[in-house]
């Protein structure tokens, strides 16, 4: 298993247990009403999970999975792969510290680097699902 994988599902395993842990304390505070402002966790409880947890397992298990070229890097350039990894997780601390500081335009920031992440994996892993075409002519 690539290195890059173990590091997306490490990742997506920190954040479900985050979310998990925002969700028992939302469901916690529904049954007896402790702390009325836990209800401010809500987005970041949608963020672990949705973006955090689900999304990231999603590119680890493609990026393991994805056809692979024959050459010395099989995977072709990492490293567009591991910017979309570094963006990804840039995105999401974002995203939680946006919760909290009052500033609405910075969510959108994050948003827009999360899916700047999401571009560069699609960007750096294309090529492993419609090979050029001089590739296919060589075969």
């Amino acid at each position: 298993m690539p290195k890059l994988t173990r590091f997306f599902i490490r990742a997506a395993l920190i954040y479900l247990l985050l979310g998990f842990t925002t969700g028992a304390l939302l469901l916690a505070n529904e049954g007896i009403p402790f702390a009325p402002q836990l209800w401010a966790l809500l987005p970041n409880h949608i963020e672990f999970l949705f973006i955090g947890w689900l999304t990231q397992l999603a590119l680890g298990v493609a990026f393991w999975i994805l056809p692979r070229f024959g050459s010395l890097t099989p995977r072709g350039d990492e490293r567009w792969s591991w910017a979309a990894f570094v963006l990804v997780n840039l995105g999401m601390i974002v995203s939680i510290v946006s919760a909290y500081v009052g500033f609405p335009w910075l969510g959108i920031g994050a948003s827009l680097i999360q899916f700047g992440g999401f571009l560069l994996f699609l960007i750096g892993n294309w090529q492993r699902i419609y090979p050029p075409k001089w590739l296919k002519a060589a075969k």
